[in-house]
C-alpha cells in the first residue's frame, strides 16, 4: 500500500478516536451480545477462502443470496461478519439449513470486530482471508488498511453511497484513494460515480441491485392469514407500516383524519420499533380514539378502531388484506422503509416524500403509478382514503410489478461471477509462480 504522511497520520488519528471510544461502545446495551467476538476474543481461525462482511439484516440477506448461489459443492471455506444480532441470526439460521456442504466447504459467522486498526490488523491474521467481500456501503479504514497491507484482494458488491456520504468522505479524500478496493459493483450509474469520486472510475462498474432477487409477486401468498379473523368481513383495513419516532405526530394527524372522513373501517398500525407501543398507545387514548393491541384481540375490530401492534412478523400479513397502505420512515427526513412489501402483496403503497434510502428501486416504479408519493401527511391521508374506495386489483398490481422485477434481475448471477473471477485468479496466479 502506498504510504503517505496525510494517511499514515489520518489512521494514526482513528486508531486513538477507537480507543477512547471502546470503552463506551462496551458498555451499550446493543454492543454487549458478541461483545468478546467484536474485541477478538477470539477471531474465527482461518484460513477462510472468503470473508464477507453485512452489517446488518438487509445486508445479511444479501450474504445468504450469495452462499445459495455459490452452491453447497463450492469448495471453499467462507466467513461471513455482522454487527446485529438480528443479522446473525439470518446467517446462521442460513448455515444451519445448509448441512450437505461438500468436502473442503465451510461456513462460519461471527460477529464484525470493532474496527480500531491494531485490533483489525489482528483480525486480518487470524482469519486469513483469501478474498473480502464488503456489501453495499461497508468501507471500514482500520479493515481496509490491513487487507491492503496484506495484500488481499476487496470487492464491495451492490455498492451503494449517498450524495451526504460521497461529502463527507471528500473531506479527507487521500485515506480513500490510499485504501482502494480492486473492484465495485455498483447498483446504479449515480452510485458507481460517486464511488469512482473516491477511487477512480478503473475499478467502478454497474451491477442490477441484488435486492431486486429477493422480491416476488407471490412473496406474501400464504395459505393461514392470522389478520382474517381479526378484521370484520366487508370491511377495509387501512395500514400504517413501520412508523417512526420522528413522524408520530404527522400519523397521529393523518389517523385523525381518516376517522373524521370514514368510520367504515380498521386502521392497522405498526410502530417501526416496539418499545413505541406503548407511547403510542397513550397518544392514542389520549385523543379519544379507540384503540386495541394486537397481542390482545382475539375477536374481529370494530370498524373506526386502531389496531395497534406489538406482535412482531404480521406485518406482510397484514399488507395481504389491506385495502390501502402507507410506510412510514418517510414523512420525517428519514430516507424512507421497505415500500416494496405492500407491492409483493398487490397494494400500490403510498408514502411520504422522503425515500432516498431505497433509491436503487428505480424512478420508473413512479412513473409507472406502482408507488403513490404524497407531500404531507395530510395528501397522505386524502391518498388513502380514495384508495380504500376503490383499490386497484391485486393480481394487476402483482404482474406489473413482476413485468419490473423481471427487467432488473441478475445482480447476484453478476456478483458471484465476480467473485468466481478473483479466486480463479488468485488460483491461476499461484499455479504460475509454482511452475516457476
Amino acid at each position: 500500500m502506498h504510504r503517505s504522511w496525510s494517511v499514515e497520520s489520518a489512521l494514526t488519528i482513528y486508531g486513538w478516536l477507537w480507543r477512547a471510544a471502546t470503552p463506551l461502545l462496551c458498555r451499550n446495551n446493543r454492543l454487549k451480545e458478541g461483545l468478546p467476538q467484536r474485541l477478538g476474543k477470539p477471531f474465527p481461525e482461518g484460513p477462510f477462502d472468503i470473508w464477507i462482511q453485512a452489517a446488518s439484516a438487509g445486508e445479511s440477506y444479501l450474504a445468504t443470496m450469495i452462499l445459495d448461489h455459490l452452491g453447497s459443492h463450492f469448495p471453499y471455506s467462507i466467513l461471513v461478519t455482522t454487527n446485529t444480532r438480528q443479522g446473525k441470526d439470518i446467517i446462521e439460521g442460513h448455515i444451519d439449513h445448509r448441512p450437505d456442504l461438500s468436502e473442503g466447504s465451510r461456513r462460519t459467522s461471527a460477529y464484525f470486530p470493532f474496527d480500531q486498526p491494531s485490533l483489525m490488523a489482528a483480525a486480518v491474521r487470524a482469519i486469513r482471508p483469501g478474498l473480502m467481500i464488503l456489501l453495499e456501503t461497508e468501507i471500514w479504514p482500520g479493515l481496509m488498511k490491513a487487507l491492503k497491507t496484506a495484500g488481499i484482494p476487496v470487492i464491495i458488491l451492490n455498492a451503494r453511497m449517498r450524495a451526504s456520504s460521497l461529502r463527507h468522505y471528500r473531506l479527507w479524500p487521500g485515506i480513500w484513494k490510499a485504501l482502494a478496493p480492486d473492484r465495485i459493483l455498483a447498483v446504479s450509474e449515480e452510485d458507481a460515480d460517486r464511488y469512482a469520486c473516491l477511487y477512480g472510475t478503473e475499478c467502478v462498474a454497474v451491477m442490477p441491485n441484488m435486492k431486486f432477487d429477493r422480491i416476488s409477486a407471490d412473496l406474501a401468498a400464504t395459505s393461514a392469514n392470522p389478520i382474517n379473523d381479526l378484521i370484520p368481513k366487508g370491511v377495509p383495513m387501512v395500514v400504517l407500516g413501520s412508523i417512526r419516532r420522528e413522524e408520530e405526530d404527522a400519523v397521529l394527524q393523518m389517523i385523525r383524519y381518516l376517522l373524521d372522513h370514514n368510520h367504515a373501517y380498521v386502521i392497522g398500525l405498526f410502530p417501526r420499533h416496539m418499545h413505541r407501543v406503548t407511547s403510542w398507545k397513550s397518544r392514542l387514548e389520549g385523543a379519544g380514539i379507540v384503540c386495541r393491541l394486537r397481542s390482545r384481540t382475539l375477536s374481529p375490530a370494530a370498524p373506526g378502531s386502531v389496531l395497534l401492534w406489538d406482535v412482531f412478523g404480521e406485518l406482510a400479513h397484514a399488507y395481504a388484506v389491506a385495502s390501502a397502505a402507507f410506510v412510514g420512515g418517510t414523512l420525517a427526513p428519514l430516507g424512507g422503509q421497505n415500500f416494496l412489501e405492500p407491492l409483493t402483496c398487490g397494494i400500490i403503497p403510498t408514502i411520504g416524500p422522503s425515500w432516498e434510502t431505497f433509491e436503487w428501486v428505480g424512478k420508473d416504479l413512479f412513473s409507472k403509478g406502482l408507488v403513490r408519493v404524497a407531500d404531507d401527511w395530510r395528501n397522505a391521508a386524502e391518498t388513502l382514503l380514495e384508495q380504500t374506495t376503490s383499490p386497484p386489483p391485486r393480481d394487476a398490481v402483482k404482474n406489473d410489478l413482476e413485468d419490473y422485477l423481471r427487467e432488473h434481475r441478475g445482480g447476484t448471477a453478476m456478483a458471484t461471477g465476480a467473485i468466481r473471477a478473483f479466486l480463479n485468479r488468485d488460483r491461476s496466479d499461484k499455479l504460475n509462480a509454482l511452475r516457476l
